[in-house]
């Protein structure tokens, strides 16, 4: 983006969101959890529809849409990976303050922002069982529906009821889970350019004690199997069908290869962590050589749960 063009959109955008809220060549290694990346020219953090609407309308007097890929919508962070040399397209952060919930009956009724913890935390609090799988998921809910995010047997699928979305104009829609298309790790997002603004969360009536049972079971068993000492972007392969991607990257040999400081989990090959300084170009040299290693060694493409945006080549 050039200069002259960022001043004029700043000048828009700040009809609709406050002035603090939006940053020059902010560093994305402060919002992904891979903690690496270069900054983005425009980043804008949105904290309610009013703003995202207006945000929306700035973008399009430039003809910036999100189905053109003229800017990024950015959530947690928590499945992204950003080239080091930046990003020239502006980045809409869905802020962790836009996460009101709301109960109606056994429906919980959510923002983009909230993050599946919290979710989760309210959940129990009002002895509503069915979201235990997503309790420690480091994501937020807009980012968890569009690629239905999983853990342990769950999926977001399973308790998604509708989805409250906003069209690249501004307009507010609302489909109902079987009009989103989830399948393993997709929804109709990925195919088509709405943003999440929230969604009513489908449980039952349960037990405090049995609900907080099994999220301590699933929170021991992730802290035990998982590399959360390290940042990281979750499991960053999908699983083939028919095998599990990390026993694939463990028979190629490849626990503890490393690129730089990026390196495949000594104890979960599953991961990619970053052990202290990694460059997202190493993580992503290392996510290219563990796919061609394991497809040498066993035949499978390993494909990326992991998103990566701006220039890798």
């Amino acid at each position: 983006m050039d200069e002259k063009t960022r001043r004029r959109l700043i000048q828009r955008l700040e009809e609709g969101v406050p002035q603090e809220n939006i940053y020059t060549d902010e560093p994305m290694s402060r919002h992904t959890t891979f903690k690496a990346g270069g900054a983005a020219d425009l980043f804008v953090e949105i904290m309610s529809e009013r703003e995202l609407s207006g945000a929306l309308g700035a973008f399009a007097s430039e003809g910036l849409t999100l189905a053109g890929g003229g800017f990024y919508i950015l959530g947690n962070g928590s499945n992204l990976l950003v080239s080091d040399k930046g990003l020239r397209e502006p980045v809409l952060h869905i802020s962790k303050e836009f996460n009101k919930i709301a109960r109606d009956g056994e429906t919980l009724l959510c923002e983009a922002g909230c993050t599946l913890a919290a979710i989760a935390k309210y959940a129990l609090d009002n002895s509503l069982a069915g979201f235990e799988f997503a309790a420690g998921i480091p994501g937020c809910l807009g980012g968890a529906i569009v690629m239905n995010a999983g853990a342990y047997d769950g999926e977001m699928k399973q308790v998604v009821k509708s989805v409250r979305l906003m069209t690249d104009t501004g307009e507010v829609i609302e489909k109902g889970a079987e009009e989103m298309r989830f399948s393993y790790r997709h929804s109709l997002l990925k195919e088509e350019s709405f943003i999440v603004l929230g969604a009513a969360i489908s449980l039952t009536q349960g037990n405090f004690g049995d609900i907080k049972a099994r999220m301590d079971d699933l929170a021991f068993r992730r802290r035990d199997k998982q590399p959360l000492e390290y940042p990281s972007a979750g499991s960053t392969f999908k699983r083939p069908e028919g095998y599990f991607a990390a026993k694939l990257i463990q028979d190629a040999g490849l626990r503890g290869f490393s690129v730089g400081d990026a390196q495949v989990s000594e104890k979960h090959c599953g991961f990619i962590v970053n052990k202290g300084s990694a460059t997202a170009a190493q993580i992503y040299a290392l996510i290219k050589e563990v796919q061609r290693r394991v497809r040498e060694s066993s035949g499978v493409n390993i494909e990326t749960e992991v998103i990566c945006l701006g220039d890798f080549e």
